[in-house]
């Protein structure tokens, strides 16, 4: 398993991202339009930190980590299969790739192809 992005949603864009460079030594750009206005922030390993504001009135604040995966329709119909919802299907976003949400266990599991 690999982390392929941490979504950080919150209404306080601005400390969280501070609180990540002084604690972790990111560095964010500026918001991103393909991610939802997330501010950015690459690692090292080439892993992703996002951190945005809700993007609906009915988001809530919530840490959410994709896991890469080869096929993300393969992933999203075996998830599927195993009676898991399927929050959002397949989406394309911009030049960055292919995500889904899938709801199991009262947990929503992102997944990410490239």
């Amino acid at each position: 398993m690999t982390v392929h992005y941490l979504e950080i949603v919150s209404n306080d864009v601005d400390t969280l991202t501070a609180l990540y460079q002084r604690m972790h030594g990111l560095s964010f750009g500026p918001p991103d339009p393909d991610l939802g206005q997330a501010r950015v922030a690459t690692r090292a390993d080439g892993s992703l930190v996002g951190i945005r504001k809700p993007l609906a009135a009915h988001e809530q604040p919530i840490m959410r980590t994709y896991l890469a995966v080869e096929d993300i329709q393969q992933a999203v119909k075996k998830a599927e299969e195993l009676g898991a919802t399927i929050a959002y299907p397949p989406t394309r976003q911009g030049q960055r790739g292919t995500f889904a949400i899938v709801i199991q266990g009262d947990v929503q599991h992102g997944l990410w192809q490239r």
